[in-house]
Formats: structure tokens, C-alpha cells, sequence
């Protein structure tokens, strides 16, 4: 039997070989999906510089909070630590929340709305102050859907689904501009990071003091994948 067992042997430079072959693999990936993102933002009017660098600030500013508030509890639910539900409830905290923050995510809500501002602003010096109508109308429409499908959890926070609000912009910019376009697209993005962080977040804040929460961060965790592909989608139909 064993005249029929074969054996390989790699060499030293086939195993580096292909442990540079997995480190560019690794590398790559992610260039790629940057340069899709970043080609997204190039259809919508930004230079290829200009349009890495959102993306940069969007990724590496989701990690910066800015403190804006803070609210305070007057009354909290006290239970028994024996109860045998909450001792089998993962996201059962075994100390009351009294102190909740709100703060500001800079890569999720801060450069959103800028940018926001920023090609709204360009698109009505060329389309004309009564895109600012449409505009208005795609936000009240996509805050509305967002604030309907956001789930709001004790002790989990708030969680925005991830497409609905992005479809619900593409949809209402394609219904309001008549079609697809610069126009389609400059609403469907500005109504969607907009109308998501006034949906999922702002219309939500009179709720989070019963959430047992200690921080609520405004186009952070459980939002910023939301508002990215707000961001990303437009240029589909630019």
C-alpha cells in the first residue's frame, strides 16, 4: 500500500508565493469596493480626489462621536436580578441606565449633510430653486418610511434597516423627478441620508429615555450602514 501513496512538498517560495497572493487578495478587496463607492460618487458630479476623500471621512469618521446632550432619567424599572428571564437575556444590563448621551457620528451624520447641502446647493444654481420643492418632498416621504420600519429595543437601541430607506429614495426620486437623471439622483440621495438620520434617529430621541441605553449616537451604530448606502445607491440612476 504504501508504493500507492504520493506525497507533495512545497517549496520556500511556493508558501511565500502564496502568502503574497492572500495579502493582495486581502489588500484589494477592499480597494475595489472603494473604487465602486468612489465611481458612485463620480457620476454624481464629484472629482475622483474629491470623491476618495468623502469616502475616507464617511469609514474612518464613523468611529468619531461628537457629545451633544445628554439626557437624564427621573424614574427607572428596578426587577429582581434573580428572575430567571432576564438572567437568560443577553442584552439584560444588571445596572440601571440613568444618564443617556446623544451625540453626533461625524462620518455617518456630519458628512452626509454637508454633502447633502453641498450638491443640492450646485444642482439648484443649475436646475433651479423648485428642485428644492422635490427635494423637500422625497425627505418628508423617506423620513416617514424610515421612522415606520426603524426598531427600536431595550437595552439594544435604535436599528434602521439597512435598504429600505435607500429603495424608499430611489423610488421617490424616480416618482417625483419623472425618471432617472442628475435630478433623480441628487434627490434620491439628499432625501435618503437626510430623510434617514430625521427618520431613524432625530424622530426617534423623545423615545430613547426608556430604551436603558447609555449612548445614542446620530448616524452611528445601527444607522451608518443605512446612510452609506443612501449614498451609494443615487448613482444608479444618475
Amino acid at each position: 500500500m504504501s508504493d500507492k501513496v504520493r506525497s507533495f512538498s512545497a517549496g520556500p517560495l511556493s508558501v511565500i508565493g502564496f502568502i503574497i497572493l492572500i495579502g493582495l487578495l486581502i489588500l484589494l478587496i477592499p480597494l475595489f469596493i472603494l473604487g465602486i463607492i468612489g465611481a458612485a460618487f463620480i457620476k454624481l458630479g464629484f472629482s475622483w480626489i474629491s470623491a476618495l476623500a468623502v469616502v475616507l471621512l464617511m469609514v474612518f469618521g464613523s468611529f468619531v462621536n461628537i457629545p451633544m446632550y445628554r439626557l437624564r432619567r427621573d424614574i427607572i424599572h428596578v426587577s429582581r436580578n434573580d428572575a430567571p428571564d432576564q438572567m437568560a437575556d443577553p442584552y439584560h444590563s444588571p445596572c440601571p441606565v440613568w444618564d443617556t448621551r446623544i451625540s453626533l457620528n461625524f462620518g455617518g451624520a456630519v458628512i452626509p449633510a454637508g454633502v447633502s447641502i453641498y450638491l443640492l446647493y450646485r444642482a439648484i444654481l443649475v436646475m433651479g430653486p423648485s428642485l428644492l420643492i422635490t427635494v423637500c418632498a422625497g425627505i418628508i416621504m423617506v423620513t416617514a418610511i424610515t421612522f415606520v420600519s426603524t426598531r427600536r429595543a431595550t437595552s439594544a437601541g435604535i436599528r434602521v434597516p439597512l435598504l429600505i430607506p435607500g429603495l424608499t429614495a430611489l423610488l421617490v426620486s424616480a416618482m417625483l423627478s419623472g425618471g432617472t437623471g442628475l435630478t433623480a439622483a441628487v434627490t434620491a440621495f439628499v432625501s435618503g441620508t437626510i430623510g434617514t438620520l430625521l427618520g431613524g434617529n432625530i424622530a426617534n430621541i423623545f423615545r430613547i429615555s426608556d430604551l436603558e441605553i447609555s449612548e445614542v449616537s446620530i448616524g452611528g451604530a445601527g444607522t451608518f450602514g443605512a446612510v452609506f448606502i443612501c449614498c451609494i445607491l443615487p448613482a444608479l440612476i444618475a
